[in-house]
């Protein structure tokens, strides 16, 4: 019989470990749920770490129960996770405090201080205040200043990746694909930062406190004899470097070049591609380390982007809710109504997507705008979708500029893609027909395609990629919601931040929200 994969998926809010067949089918999955993070205080947003690590264990002694003979023909396993979550261990490996997640917005103090003359540099571009806010937000300066006592007893600081990597062999290795978050990591070289480099200046964590770095698709070790006690894993198994979440759905939608994008629906809402060139799509933003050694993935995002489905639910549909528990099925199926209901272009309800500031628009905010007595919570909810796929066409289109290369085919994953209404909705904004895969596990078969590599299945990710990923679901753009959607977004939404910008620098002014990283006065960028 075939040889299989075992992938773990560490997200925010499950862990999900599958066994994945050779030709890419899903046999078994089993997912862990949990809290997405505890509140101590306001804007913090923490996860006792050893969550992570019961919650594998328990899900693959799980699978090994429920699918033992897949089980038992596993040639190798592969790890993916969130990215941005800094997890603190001691000599013993043991969590030091609760990890600090991508959504903890705790500001340490500024560390950086640039010479004069780097300072008009930085104002020049615009990048001065991007400067001053992104060491604010390094979780390792916060911990060195505020809990000094638990820095010096750190040994190391790892992303979730390295601590179930670490957990699972007892190396402290971790892929260069899972290095992204505000860390010392030298994008365009693909490793740690020298002590001069921007980077280590902005985020000082000792190199002996970080993980050795292996290219993604590389043995990174194997399962220890205390993991195959935990897990039920056999002692030796190879563990393969994978990527960060976003970076293992980019394969397994099949984008391994540039010719193709991959659009996620998540939480944080993305739009990449994969490149062996160096290029930036945001300038001075750079693109990811890829799961393809030696290759990126230039990428646009919007912070919370699906996250609003979750806002909308909360506050604005929990009879909708209530309605989808009483039928047991999933909630955003009942939404799917409200996109059937109400008409593309909303009547002219527009939304800006902005529901946090980036750092090329630290000053940003969402908005919505055209209201008029016809626009109800359907009008609402399509808005905000509207809005989202308004803001990826515009991220694809700074892509394919900044490459120089026209994308012809656009593969879509993510939590959203479970609703058609939305894919279609998003294909129409496009103009471009969208793809998406088999399974709805796309992070999961990524870091399967990644594994197969890995232990020799296939010569390599591509040959993986193209034996193992398979589109089933085309999603064509009807022609005139397309133009409809053309007119609005050329003629309307890609005006709407120029026009907003001097209101948002007054807003901003008078309450400080979004708060400002400094003293200095507003960047004009």
């Amino acid at each position: 019989m075939d040889d299989t994969l075992l992938t773990l998926d560490c997200g925010t809010q499950s862990l999900r470990a599958m066994l994945f067949a050779k030709d890419g089918s899903l046999i078994h999955k089993v997912k862990i749920e949990y809290e997405p993070y505890q509140v101590s205080r306001p804007g913090w947003a923490e996860q006792d770490a050893e969550l992570y690590w019961k919650s594998l264990c328990e899900a693959v002694r799980t699978l090994k129960l429920e699918a033992h003979e897949a089980f038992d023909r596993v040639r190798g396993v592969g790890v993916t996770t969130q990215r941005d979550t800094l997890v603190f261990l001691d000599r013993e490996g043991r969590p030091l405090r609760p990890a600090l997640t991508w959504l903890d917005t705790r500001k340490a103090r500024s560390v950086y201080k640039p010479v004069w003359f780097k300072r008009i540099a930085f104002r020049i571009v615009g990048m001065l205040e991007a400067v001053q806010k992104l060491q604010k937000e390094c979780k390792a300066s916060w911990v060195r200043q505020n809990q000094p006592e638990i820095w010096d007893r750190t040994v190391k600081i790892l992303q979730v990746s390295g601590f179930l990597n670490h957990r699972l062999t007892g190396a402290y290795r971790d892929s260069v694909a899972s290095q992204i978050g505000h860390i010392p990591f030298n994008y365009k070289k693909m490793r740690w930062c020298k002590r001069w480099e921007l980077g280590a200046l902005l985020f000082p964590i000792e190199l002996s406190k970080l993980p050795e770095l292996v290219p993604a698709g590389a043995l990174l070790g194997t399962i220890s004899q205390e993991a195959a006690l935990a897990t039920g894993l056999p002692e030796g198994m190879p563990v393969i470097a994978c990527a960060s979440d976003k970076g293992a759905e980019t394969i397994g939608i099949g984008c391994v070049d540039e010719t193709m994008a991959s659009l996620s629906l998540g939480t944080t809402a993305t739009v990449q591609t994969t490149s062996s060139r160096y290029f930036e799509p945001i300038t001075f933003m750079p693109p990811y380390p890829a799961a393809m050694h030696g290759h990126y993935n230039p990428e646009v995002e919007i912070f919370r982007g699906y996250w609003m489905i979750s806002w909308f639910k909360r506050e604005l549909a929990p009879q909708e809710v209530q309605e989808a528990v009483a039928h047991g099925v999933a909630p955003e199926a009942i939404l799917d109504r409200f996109l059937r209901d109400v008409p593309a272009g909303c009547m002219g309800l527009l939304t800006l997507p902005h529901w946090g500031p980036s750092l090329k628009l630290p000053g940003t905010k969402g908005a919505m705008i055209g209201f008029g007595d016809v626009h109800t919570r359907g009008y609402l909810y399509r808005s905000v979708l509207e809005g989202l796929g308004f803001g990826l066409r515009e991220g694809l289109e700074k892509i394919e500029k900044a490459a120089g290369v026209k994308i012809t085919r656009i593969g879509i994953s993510g939590g959203a893609t479970q609703s058609r209404e939305i894919c279609q909705l998003t294909a129409d904004i496009f103009g471009r027909p969208l793809t998406a895969g088999e399974t709805f596990e796309t992070a999961g078969l990524g870091a399967a395609a990644i594994t197969a590599a890995g232990v020799g299945l296939y010569p390599g990710i591509p040959e993986a990629v193209a034996a193992m990923v398979r589109h089933v679901h085309t999603y064509t753009p009807d022609p005139g919601r397309a133009d409809l959607y053309d007119k609005l977004y050329r003629k309307v939404y890609r005006k709407l931040y120029k026009r907003l910008k001097p209101l948002y620098r007054e807003i901003r002014s008078i309450v400080n929200y979004p708060e400002r990283a400094s003293d200095e006065r507003p960047e004009e960028g």
